[in-house]
């Protein structure tokens, strides 16, 4: 009843296209959540996104859930995450993920995100790839081993860099602070967005240097090529 009577004053909307949400549906519409630009890059392991990591660092798969378009829905999803408290918005999208992964036969020991220096932590007040990491494992049923890696350096802004300059961004601001959490795993690193690949290839080129483990790579959304 009190839930009711407060969606009067403040509607439950769905963040793609403004429109009030059904009692079952979270943040997004069925209608919404239907059309998003979903790549199914779980489905294909040689896809886009996994040959920008060819080369690069040994990874067993790679995939996003998401195509990012400038202003399309997804670059609003994104600034919800980002901006708008969106914590629940990015374990929605991991446990949302987590069931597709599973729908199709990937299984994954442990999970860990692309850990935030603590002063932007601070300042954020969450880690939006940590909460989206949180979603994957209570889905998938796997452990959550973020804690392990650390971001020790505040890089700058990855923005209007290119590729070389991006990786010299964030070629030693990683390190891992356990390693027993991850040796031997089959771990899913995660990120929200990724563009070039430097920020994930250089964490886990330092995961691989201190706890040797068989690494795949997701994401909530890539740009579409």
């Amino acid at each position: 009843m009190i839930k009711e009577f407060a969606e009067l004053f403040f509607p439950n909307l769905c963040i793609t296209c403004n429109n009030n949400l059904l009692k079952q549906e979270e943040f997004i519409c069925s209608k919404c959540l239907y059309e998003l630009p979903q790549t199914d890059y779980h489905k294909f392991p040689e896809n886009n996104l996994a040959k920008t990591f060819w080369g690069r660092v040994p990874l067993e798969a790679v995939f996003a859930l998401l195509y990012f378009r400038k202003d399309g829905p997804v670059q609003a999803l994104m600034h919800s995450l980002k901006y708008a408290g969106g914590k629940e918005l990015a374990v929605f999208l991991g446990q949302y993920y987590g069931q597709k992964l599973i729908d199709a036969g990937l299984i994954y020991d442990a999970v860990a995100a692309i850990p935030l220096h603590p002063d932007k932590l601070r300042k954020r007040g969450y880690n939006q790839s940590a909460c989206f990491a949180q979603g994957l494992a209570q889905s998938m049923g796997m452990e959550d081993v973020s804690f392990a890696v650390e971001r020790a350096v505040a890089t700058e802004t990855q923005t209007k860099k290119d590729r070389f300059e991006r990786w010299a961004n964030v070629g030693e601001v990683f390190r891992v602070s356990n390693a027993e959490a991850l040796k031997h795993k089959k771990l899913l690193v995660v990120d929200d967005v990724i563009t070039t690949g430097a920020t994930i290839e250089g964490l886990c080129k330092v995961i691989l240097a201190e706890a040797p483990c068989n690494i795949s790579v997701g994401a909530i959304a890539t740009p579409q090529n």
